[in-house]
Formats: structure tokens, C-alpha cells, sequence
């Protein structure tokens, strides 16, 4: 197998200009190196089997994003349409960049830094900005991961502790109705007696104030910080020490992790589903999921989303897909491997989707219900005062169950405007225009559902255990993607791979302290929002240019085609060259634009009014978000300024320093051995190739012919 950089350089051309320094240098290294590079690669770790990699590709781009983003983008852009939409960008953009990454990475079997490195050293920054973006998601991501272990630990008692709002024994000054009347599927509230409970709690939901009050205790802006929230460090100290444990031997302890926390989510989900779909109001829910309104299509922030949601869910541009790819075998069929992902990947989206529709049928149709019988109540209490209208509804008010939700609208429509404030409107469809997505969809609505099914606590535990799973193998592969480039580029770390395993989450633990305290919600949702967005875009862009127009798409197929032994469709270097390159550019200037005329904004939760409030950041806040995303972007430049200053110190020397930098391609000789070797080579059959002299002095240097060049670099 030939490596990029150990193939004849073209022609030249503007497009190559790029590659002569790192061509010439790269070369030189691998005269003198061969021997080392192939034990390298002999050394370099592989995947006992072909599931394994499979499993550990799909376990890092399956992530909590399928569960908890893509169906409430499924949600409020169009239900079948968007999903549509998102097929398309799919195939012509991610999974051809998905290909791209896969390719790089086991035809150089290094991580992203090596990879780029390879390419040309003056784009060498990309790998850098890639594991740093990848340090910035595991931060937060394991924070995540810290809440998933918060709620599963809590999902072991019952009733579950957000299953009802707590008792306030200092006042009685407000309360909720407390449960007279249980029925399946349905709780009844009787407004004859309450029983006083906490004032955020009344104003809320029980489940909105476990999440807040006592998971997270969160202040009420991200001005106030706050003290540190011992329990949730706590968590968070637990799942550093599990990513550690998993990580301490590279990929041969991962891996075994993957063959449980890749499979058990989509066990889990297909249970979900089962239980789901009998749940009144399950249909209404897919139905309204796969409704299509073609009309977003024209929407131009809708194309932007669906384009983020495909870079996401491949995990594009982490490095994560470069370091696993590098560990296969130079032949393995990574086209294939580029399919079979990318669908697996979207089919658990829909099937998450499917899941998260089918829950919120059931729980809007839970709430209509439940606004159905509170109205009952009070006609029923306005009737007990002697009150006695035209529009007294036709059905038997003193049995809420048997009243359903279009029965209850049809009369509501006809004598609504008639019954005053206290009597509203019960519509499902607009409990399902509540869009829920990330912890609100998992920590919030979730639970609320869950505390209605029989053995609640089995089904929460479940739930999370399964979040944790899903949590763990992405973060497996992103600190793959920090952990890999890092041990290939410095052989110092390579040979300490488990000082520096242990010392990355050490110090992943330190800095996501910053998210334990009370404000560090609002701090969780600056870095998902702002710290990866843009940077990985920007990498991306950068690793498409280089593949097509610096090392050229010809010769990166040609690559292909060395390792696959055939040749992928042609349509692939037009969609490198031109589809990918401006879409990723279209979205990087979509996303910036979005930034700069809305303004970063969070939301916030009040604890007095115990309601969600959207609020921009302060300006230290911003300047911590320029500065996250300054510090990914900026190696890239910084690399590229670095080689070319490199590159023009070394031309701008002396013959001297010229003969230096190319001492390694020739042999040195003094005159007597110049004339031995003269009189030798004229003995010699001429059909073998001639060695040219270049006298200098009183030394002689005998360059190297190509065929010897060339059984160095193939050990032929």
C-alpha cells in the first residue's frame, strides 16, 4: 500500500503549489525512516473484529442529539418534510465528507493531527483545532453524563421523588389539588381540599422542580454563580473515573465497553416503543410527527438546521472518525463502512423519534385530559351555587372520564366566548406545538410520563441507564479524538498512554467544575450552543479544501482505489470539490450571520415566578464565548504560518544550508571512489540505471536513482 505522501508529485499547477514543501520534506523523512514507520504500523493497535469498529463508529455518532434534538427538529420544521429534507443533505453532503474522513484516516493510520500533517504541513493547524473542540464537548458532555447518573440513582425509590411537588410544612399559603380519584391513563383533581406545597413547585410542575431545585439548585441568571453543588461534583467525579477506566488500555478496553453501551440504547428504545404504542394518544402523537408541510422547504434557517443536525450526527470534523478509521486494516471496505453508518444513524434518529412522539401523544393527551376535568370541576362548582346558563354543556359533568378531548372542544367552540376566563380551552395539538427538546425533553418531560406507568421506578432507571449509555460512547470516541492524534504526533506520550488517559479526565474533571455550581447549567448551555459550532465547521471546511484542491480529489481516489481495489463512483470528487466545500461554507455563514443580527441568548430559569425567561448574555459572557471560539479556530492559521515561515527560512539560506537540507537524498564520495564507480558502471549491463556525480570540491555526492528511491520507499 502506498501512502499519500510517498507517491510521485504531479505536474505542477497552482492547485499543487502547496504540496512541494511537504512533499520534499515528507520524502526525506521516509528515506531515512521506512523501516520505522513500518514498525510503527505493526505496532499500532487494531480492532479484534470488524462489529467491534462497527459498534464503536456507530456508538460515537449516535448520541443523545438522536434522542433529544432531531425529533424536536422533526417537531417544529415540518414533521415527513423535514425528514426529507434531512435524507438529501445526508447523501450529498454527509456522507460523502463521512467517506472523506474514513478514507483519510485508514490510508495514513494516524489521528487527525498526523492526517492533515501528512497532507501538508501547512494545514497541519486542522488536527490541533480538532482535538481542541473535541476537549471542549467532553467537558460539557460529561456533565451530562453526571445528571444521567443523578437521576438513575434517584430512579431507585418510590413513588419516584418528581412524582408529586413537596409539602411546604412553613405555610399554607398556596397549594396544588391532591389526587382523589385514580384512573388508567388519567389523573383526576378534586378542588374541594388542598394541601399546601412549595410556592416554585405549585407554580410549575414536580418534575420542572426536581430538575431545577434539586438536581440542579440553579440560580436565577448566570451573573449569580453561586456555590458549588456537592452532589452533582460528586456525579461528575464518578463519570470522569468510568470514561477513565474504560479508556486506561486505548481501544482494547473501549471496545468491550461498545459491545454493551452501543447495543443496550436501541433495546431499550425498541421496549419504549412497544410500551409506547399503547398508550392512549400514541397515534396522535406519530401523527402528528409524520404530518409533511412541504412549505418549509422555502424556509432558509430550516435548510440550516437540517445541514447542522447531519454534521452533528456524524460527528464530523471531531477527528473521532479519523483516530477509529486509523486503527482498521489498510484494505478494509471503508465505502461500505461510510453507508452502513450514516444509515444506522439515521434510522435510530427515527426510531428515537418515534419513541419521543409516541411519549408526548400520550402526555399531551394526558394534559388535554386532565384540562378537561379541571374545567368539569369548576362548572360543577358554579352549578352547585345555583348558576343555571343556555350553554351548560350536553355531557355528564360530574364524570370527567367519560368526557373526551373533541367532545370537550366541539362544546367549548360553540359557547366559549360565553363562559368567561375561568373556563378554557383543552387542545391537544397545542400541547404538541410545545416543542421539548434537550433536558427539558429528557429531565422534564420524560420523567413526568414516566411516574404515570405502572412500576415507574423500572422505567426511569431504564430510560437513564440508557441516556448514560448513549452519553458514554460518544464521549468514548471524542476522547478518542483527543487522545489519539496526541500519542501518534509525540512519541513521549504514546509510550505513557495511561499518565496521559488519566491525566486529560483529571484535568477534564478540574475545568468541569465550572459546571457544578449553580450556574453551571447556563455554563453547559454556552459551550453546546457557541464552543464546537462554528470551529467545526471551519475545520471541516479546511479538510474538504485540502483533500480537494490541495492534495487534489484524482489523487486522493486513487488512494481509494489502492486500499478498496476498485475505483468509487466519480461523482464523488465533484461533490468534495464543489457540493460539500460551499455548503459547508453556506453554513458557516448562515450560523455566523444567525449569531451576530440575533445575539447569543440562554435561557434562564425564575425562581420567584418559576417559569423559563430568554436572556442575553452579559459581556463577560460574550467575551468568554469569542474567546472559545478564537482559541479552536486559531491553530489553523497559526499552522499555516508557522510551515510557510518554516518553509522560507530553509530556501532563503545559503548553498550551504541548501546542500543540508538535501544531504539526506545523496551519498557522499571522495574522488577515487567517483572514478572506481565510473569504471564499474561502464562494465555494467546498460539497460540498469545510471548514476549521476555532482562534483563539488573535494567531495562528491552520487544521487540516488529513482529505482533506488523507490525499493527504499517500497522496501522492494
Amino acid at each position: 500500500m502506498r501512502r499519500w505522501t510517498e507517491k510521485p508529485p504531479l505536474d505542477g499547477g497552482e492547485d499543487r503549489a502547496w504540496l512541494g514543501d511537504a512533499q520534499s520534506e515528507t520524502q526525506l523523512a521516509a528515506l531515512n525512516n521506512g523501516d520505522e514507520t513500518e514498525a510503527g504500523d505493526e505496532d499500532r493497535p487494531a480492532w479484534d473484529s470488524k462489529i467491534q469498529y462497527v459498534l464503536a463508529q456507530v456508538g460515537f455518532s449516535v448520541g443523545l442529539g438522536n434522542v433529544w434534538r432531531f425529533p424536536y427538529l422533526c417537531h417544529q420544521n415540518g414533521g415527513g418534510a423535514f425528514m426529507l429534507l434531512y435524507v438529501f443533505l445526508l447523501l450529498v453532503v454527509g456522507v460523502p465528507l463521512f467517506f472523506m474522513e474514513l478514507a483519510a484516516g485508514q490510508s495514513i493510520r494516524q489521528g487527525s493531527i498526523g492526517v492533515w500533517k501528512h497532507i501538508s504541513p501547512k494545514l497541519s493547524g486542522i488536527g490541533y483545532s480538532s482535538c481542541l473542540v473535541c476537549f471542549y464537548v467532553a467537558l460539557y458532555y460529561n456533565v451530562i453524563i453526571a445528571w444521567s447518573l443523578f437521576y438513575m440513582g434517584n430512579s431507585f425509590q418510590y413513588p419516584l421523588p418528581w412524582n408529586q411537588c413537596p409539602v411546604d410544612v412553613a405555610t399554607n399559603e398556596t397549594g396544588t389539588c391532591v389526587c382523589v380519584k385514580r384512573r388508567s391513563r388519567l389523573i383526576t383533581h378534586s378542588p374541594h381540599f388542598f394541601v399546601p406545597t412549595v410556592r416554585e413547585c405549585a407554580r410549575s410542575s414536580a418534575t420542572s422542580y426536581f430538575w431545577f431545585r434539586k438536581a440542579l439548585n440553579i440560580t436565577n441568571s448566570i451573573d449569580e454563580s453561586g456555590e458549588m453543588n456537592l452532589i452533582m461534583t460528586g456525579c461528575l467525579l464518578a463519570a470522569w473515573t468510568i470514561v477513565a477506566l474504560a479508556m486506561i488500555k486505548g481501544i482494547k478496553s473501549s471496545a468491550r465497553v461498545m459491545y454493551f453501551s452501543s447495543v443496550f440504547p436501541y433495546v431499550v428504545l425498541v421496549i419504549f416503543l412497544i410500551r409506547g404504542l399503547t398508550l392512549d394518544g400514541a397515534m396522535d402523537g406519530i401523527t402528528y410527527m409524520f404530518y409533511p408541510r412541504l412549505e418549509i422547504w422555502g424556509n432558509v434557517q430550516v435548510w440550516r438546521q437540517a445541514a447542522t443536525q447531519v454534521f452533528f450526527a456524524l460527528g464530523l470534523g471531531y477527528g473521532s472518525v479519523i483516530a477509529y478509521s486509523s486503527y482498521n486494516p489498510v484494505h478494509n471496505n471503508c465505502h461500505r463502512d461510510a453507508l452502513l453508518v450514516s444509515g444506522i444513524n439515521f434510522m435510530t434518529s427515527v426510531l428515537a423519534s418515534l419513541v419521543v412522539f409516541v411519549i408526548l401523544g400520550f402526555r399531551a393527551k394526558n394534559i388535554a385530559l386532565r384540562c378537561v376535568a379541571e374545567n368539569l370541576g369548576v362548572l360543577n362548582l358554579m352549578s352547585t351555587r345555583g348558576s343555571d346558563q343556555h350553554w351548560w354543556p350536553w355531557f355528564d359533568m360530574s364524570d370527567p372520564g367519560s368526557v373526551s378531548v373533541p367532545e370537550y372542544r366541539e362544546w367549548y367552540g360553540h359557547y366559549g366566548s360565553m363562559v368567561g376566563a375561568n373556563i378554557t380551552d383543552c387542545s391537544l395539538e397545542e400541547e404538541m406545538n410545545k416543542g421539548v427538546e434537550g433536558t427539558g425533553l429528557a429531565f422534564i418531560a420524560f420523567t413526568e410520563v414516566m411516574a404515570l406507568f405502572p412500576g415507574s421506578p423500572f422505567w426511569s432507571t431504564l430510560f437513564f441507564l440508557m441516556l448514560l449509555n448513549l452519553g458514554l460512547s460518544t464521549m468514548f470516541g471524542t476522547m478518542q479524538g483527543i487522545l489519539t492524534p496526541l500519542m501518534d504526533n509525540f512519541s513521549i506520550l504514546g509510550r505513557h498512554r495511561t499518565i496521559l488517559t488519566v491525566s486529560s479526565c483529571a484535568l477534564g474533571f478540574l475545568i468541569g467544575l465550572l459546571f457544578t455550581q449553580r450556574s453551571g447549567n447556563y455554563f453547559v448551555t454556552m459551550f453546546d450552543d457557541y464552543s464546537a459550532t462554528l470551529p467545526l465547521i471551519i475545520v471541516v471546511i479546511f479538510e474538504t479544501f485540502a483533500v480537494s484542491w490541495v492534495y487534489g480529489t484524482d489523487r486522493f481516489l486513487d488512494d481509494i482505489e489502492d486500499m478498496l481495489k476498485w475505483r468509487p463512483p466519480v461523482l464523488y470528487k465533484y461533490l468534495w470539490k464543489y457540493v460539500c466545500l460551499l455548503a459547508m461554507i453556506g453554513l458557516l455563514a448562515a450560523s455566523f450571520l444567525r449569531i451576530v443580527f440575533k445575539g447569543p441568548t440562554y435561557t434562564s430559569w425564575n425562581q420567584i415566578t418559576a417559569s423559563e425567561k430568554t436572556l442575553a448574555y452579559p459581556g463577560w459572557a460574550l467575551a468568554m464565548i469569542v474567546l472559545l471560539i478564537v482559541l479552536a479556530s486559531l491553530p489553523v492559521p497559526i499552522g499555516y504560518i508557522h510551515s510557510t515561515l518554516k518553509s522560507r527560512r530553509n530556501h532563503s539560506g545559503d548553498d550551504g544550508g541548501d546542500q543540508q537540507i538535501h544531504r539526506e537524498l545523496y551519498t557522499k564520495c571522495n574522488s577515487s571512489e567517483l572514478l572506481d564507480s565510473q569504471q564499474v558502471a561502464s562494465e555494467e549491463n546498460d539497460s540498469r540505471p545510471r548514476t549521476i556525480f555532482l562534483p563539488m570540491a573535494n567531495e562528491n555526492y552520487r544521487l540516488l536513482s529513482q529505482l533506488e528511491e523507490d525499493e527504499q520507499d517500497t522496501r522492494v
